[in-house]
């Protein structure tokens, strides 16, 4: 099966759109210390972008389109889960804003695929803007 040019265009540029945004959100884990970097998140965009666009590509109804996304769901959960850690000396679980972003970068991954390109745009702002001013509140309260 080969793509005409206009289709090869659109998804490289989807493709594109998914590195950008899941760099972006990988630079913000990086400067904040996180544990995952720029490229897992924009690794977990692209992958999100491209398991929604298969089917689509495809031809496929509709119901395989929401049978990917549901496991993309359950397939970035998992991977999520092996970012979080409990650190018994400290007795605090880690990792959990991490996973939360990997999944939150898979949904954005999804809308690119998808074509809500505005949504997958605002949320990556609404990513950075809850990280960058709810982490020094945060940090703030935990030093009270």
């Amino acid at each position: 099966m080969t793509l005409n040019y206009t289709t090869t265009i659109l998804v490289i540029k989807d493709l594109l759109l998914a590195v950008g945004l899941g760099l972006v959100i990988g630079l913000e884990r990086k400067l904040v210390q996180g544990e995952v970097g720029m490229r897992t998140f924009a690794l977990i965009c692209l992958g999100a972008t491209l398991f929604v666009l298969l089917p689509n590509l495809m031809a496929v109804p509709n119901t395989a389109l929401e049978q990917f996304i549901g496991q993309l769901v359950v397939g970035i959960g998992f991977l999520g889960a092996g970012a979080i850690i409990f650190e018994e000396r400290s007795g605090k679980l880690r990792g959990l804003t991490t996973a939360a972003i990997m999944w939150v970068t898979a949904a954005i991954g999804a809308a690119i695929g998808i074509g809500f390109y505005s949504v997958a745009i605002i949320s990556t702002a609404l990513v950075l803007l809850i990280n960058l001013i709810i982490l020094p509140i945060e940090r703030r309260l935990d030093r009270k």
